[in-house]
């Protein structure tokens, strides 16, 4: 297996410290804080622990303050309930003796139902399409260090956008995004796993179409970014070793903070997964936002 998606793999299985106590550690992808998506992922994997013959389908989140990448996190979790169909956990991540997210999760045995899903768009394929961070030496001359070094870190997926992007140049563009995300390798046939690995990279892309519309871009340090808290829904199953077309659209920006919801369909079409998130858009002076910017956000 890829040495970069065995590393998050690892990242995301966390420490058992106690029945309902886990710990996990971080890794550094060029963000100026721990990675939500990380935190999210670790998050659900300690839900999922406390948990049996039952499947996430559904989970929500807020992001309290931002996480040290130097010091463990850990994750308490509540067993809140357990009927006859679903279970629900709660799960606070704890840093310096603080909390700095909290999550709600519900699982759900596995049953038949009612079949109906919306249209995956009409898009190109990821075939042909460049990868996110197949970036020119040049470009990388012209954005901060700190970019640069987000767009050149190894990562264990790829990103293919349909809609070209620009780092340097934005332009005014509608609140609409399209993304290929893909494992960069095989993974084992196992549902929890690939639906942690999803929540992980539901946290890319996501926000970002809430500046599209004012040519607004993280390469020139002059929009602050961050989530305020984050709801996915596991409709299907699907694999995060085969590609998925996440779709954002963001269909509001006011009082400083941009809402934008994503739909993950499986290639074939069929819709897997749902997303929406909140956060935080502040426009600053570029000089305001040199240690402030969190690309993890934005891409």
């Amino acid at each position: 297996m890829h040495p970069v998606l065995e590393d998050l793999i690892t990242l995301l299985k966390l420490e058992r410290i106690e029945d309902n106590i886990f710990r996990g550690d971080s890794r550094d992808i060029g963000s100026a804080q721990v990675f939500g998506g990380q935190v999210l992922g670790q998050a659900l994997t300690a839900a999922q622990h406390t948990v049996e013959d039952r499947v996430a389908h559904s989970l929500h989140a807020y992001f309290l303050r931002r996480g040290d990448m130097s010091a463990p996190i850990i994750y308490e979790v509540d067993r809140a309930r357990d009927g006859g169909s679903f279970s629900n956990r709660r799960v606070v991540a704890i840093q310096h003796g603080r909390p700095i997210f909290n999550l709600a999760a519900s699982f759900h045995v596995i049953e038949e139902g009612l079949e109906h899903h919306a249209d995956m768009p009409d898009v190109a394929g990821p075939d042909g399409l460049k990868d996110l961070f197949d970036v020119s030496a040049d470009l990388l001359d012209r954005v901060p260090m700190k970019m640069r070094r987000f767009l050149t870190e190894q990562r264990p997926f790829e990103f293919r956008p349909v809609e070209a992007i620009s780092f340097t140049e934005p332009v005014e563009m509608p609140p609409i995004k399209h993304c290929w995300i893909r494992a960069v390798d095989a993974l084992p046939d196992d549902l929890a796993l690939h639906q942690n690995l999803l929540a992980y990279v539901s946290d890319y892309e996501l926000l970002g179409a809430s500046v599209l519309p004012h040519g607004l871009t993280f390469g020139l340090g002059n929009v602050i970014m961050a989530s305020l808290d984050h709801g996915l829904w596991f409709h299907r199953r699907f694999r995060v070793d085969q590609w998925l077309l996440y779709a954002i659209d963001s269909p509001n920006a006011a009082g400083a903070r941009g809402f934008a919801r994503g739909q993950f369909f499986s290639d074939d079409g069929v819709l897997v997964a749902s997303t929406a998130q909140e956060g935080l858009i502040r426009v600053v002076e570029p000089q305001e936002n040199k240690t402030r910017t969190d690309p993890r956000l934005q891409v």
